[in-house]
């Protein structure tokens, strides 16, 4: 009487018959509250409705009746037996008390959804922290790899400045022991620079823009060409020892003397205007200079 009266309950509640007796069969009739909380816990499970395989003895948590095994119904069984019938007024209390109990279990339910909810929240943010932290440390590391490089970099063009320098200094001192007889013939001709400057004041530069840097193209015999950055007031032997430095690099060997030349007009510049600066000469702010290999006579 006490499995019939529990699914009865629950039918009035509101719950499908086949879903009320599945929830009784598997909580073994432990009552209405089992029941209940089977039913809530599983609502939303797709094969809620679908009706269980067990004979009816089973779901019910008892042994078959003689009349369910094919036997004679004893008297006075279960079966044979009938329910108690309900007043109209137990009907309503019995029901009132089925609703508080599921109100109850769906404020349980909700107060744990809430808690699962706040605990997915937490975790989603110590994710994302964690992961801006990383980020941050990512970036922090390549900014400093980046800063490192230019260090490195800029520590490579010093020392190969140095040794431009370096290399122009060898070449005066090798120039001076070489030709330094015929030192002397020298000074002449400026002496006769200074006699035109005071007829001719028109063709003097002085409002012409200073420039402190000049830009070179050199153009190699093999096509390729070389571009770099001088001071105005370096000498014209800079760039020679740049285009000897690199020329190697680029044509994979030779270190024959090489001339320079200007295009446009067309000159061949002398050993003599190799110590001239590049602003004397004419190459300020931009110019291209063409190589070509020095005779050796």
């Amino acid at each position: 009487m006490a499995e019939l009266t529990a699914l009865e309950s629950l039918i009035e509640m509101g719950f499908p018959r086949g879903r009320a007796e599945k929830a009784l069969a598997l909580t073994g009739n432990q009552g209405i509250e089992a029941a209940m909380d089977w039913l809530m816990e599983h609502e939303d499970d797709p094969d809620v409705d679908e009706p269980l395989a067990t004979p009816l003895g089973h779901i019910l948590g008892r042994e078959p009746t003689p009349t369910e095994q094919g036997g004679p119904e004893r008297p006075g069984s279960v079966v044979g037996e009938s329910k108690p019938i309900l007043t109209e007024e137990e009907r309503q209390e019995q029901t009132k008390r089925m609703l508080e109990l599921v109100a109850q279990k769906q404020r349980e339910r909700e107060e744990r959804e809430e808690r699962e909810a706040l605990e997915r929240e937490r975790q989603r943010r110590r994710q994302g922290q964690e992961l801006s932290a990383a980020r941050q440390r990512l970036q922090e590391d390549e900014m400093r790899r980046a800063a490192e490089e230019r260090r490195r970099e800029k520590a490579e063009e010093l020392a190969a400045r140095q040794r431009v320098r370096e290399k122009i200094e060898r070449d005066k001192a090798e120039r001076a022991k070489k030709y330094g007889g015929h030192g002397g013939s020298q000074p002449c001709p400026p002496t006769t620079e200074p006699g035109p400057v005071p007829s001719s004041p028109s063709k003097e530069p002085p409002t012409k823009r200073e420039y402190d840097q000049c830009r070179i193209q050199v153009r190699l015999p093999d096509g390729s060409s070389l571009t770099q950055t001088f001071r105005a007031r370096e000498q014209l032997a800079a760039v020679r020892l740049y285009v000897e430095l690199h020329r190697g690099e680029e044509l994979g060997g030779g270190q024959d003397p090489v001339q320079l030349l200007s295009g446009f007009p067309r000159r061949a510049f002398s050993e003599a205007d190799m110590e001239r600066p590049l602003q004397e000469l004419g190459l300020v702010p931009s110019a291209v200079l063409i190589v070509a290999k020095k005779c050796p006579g």
